[in-house]
């Protein structure tokens, strides 16, 4: 039983009380940069998941075999050859979505909140419990992207995954440009620490 409750913490970890965006504020650049839509936003959020889950599993698996002095560059590497299947699977399949998303696939790379779970917890815990950080802390991540390009479509377009909710002549350019991505940020965060506060 506590094995179940403390797999459960932990893949609720990253969607709740650490989530990466509203609560750590890390992976800014993607975040900011791709949420112009909701569809963008939710395509980064489950690409970064997929290497989340992969290079966790994979640096849990590998954490007695990397030696000290390399451990960085080694998941580096492993981190790039997940980040390679996603943009190889993307631009095969859905080349429209990895021409909007451009070079912030590739950049998953060097995204903290990936670096930073393969060193803070896949380097330290079972396969399990890192594969679960990983769908976790990814999850927030989805989520808070997909928040992030709802609201700014909402608000500069009047759509909602090209749904139209009101006529785009009433929408606020602004929140499709960069100062929107800022401005609702900020609200989110704000909203999402009065939340975690009650």
């Amino acid at each position: 039983m506590s094995n179940k409750n403390s797999a459960i913490k932990v893949l609720l970890n990253g969607i709740l009380k650490e989530n990466p965006t509203f609560v750590l504020v890390l992976g800014m650049c993607p975040t900011l940069a791709t949420t112009s839509s909701a569809i963008n936003g939710l395509s980064m959020g489950l690409a970064t998941t997929f290497v989340l889950f992969g290079s966790n599993a994979a640096i849990s698996l590998l954490k007695n075999l990397i030696p000290d002095m390399v451990r960085i560059p080694a998941y580096v590497v492993v981190i790039a050859t997940f980040v390679s299947v996603v943009e190889m699977v993307m631009q095969a399949y859905v080349p429209a979505l990895y021409d909007s998303l451009g070079i912030f696939i590739p950049l998953i790379v060097v995204n903290c909140i990936v670096l930073g779970r393969a060193e803070a917890f896949a380097s330290k815990n079972n396969v399990g419990l890192s594969a679960l950080d990983g769908i976790g802390m990814g999850l927030g991540f989805t989520m808070a992207l997909t928040l992030l390009g709802s609201v700014r479509e909402l608000l500069g377009t009047g759509k909602i995954f090209d749904f139209t909710i009101y006529s785009e002549q009433y929408g606020m350019l602004l929140f499709v440009l960069a100062p929107g991505a800022f401005i609702a940020l900020g609200y989110l965060i704000a909203i999402m620490n009065k939340l975690q506060k009650k």
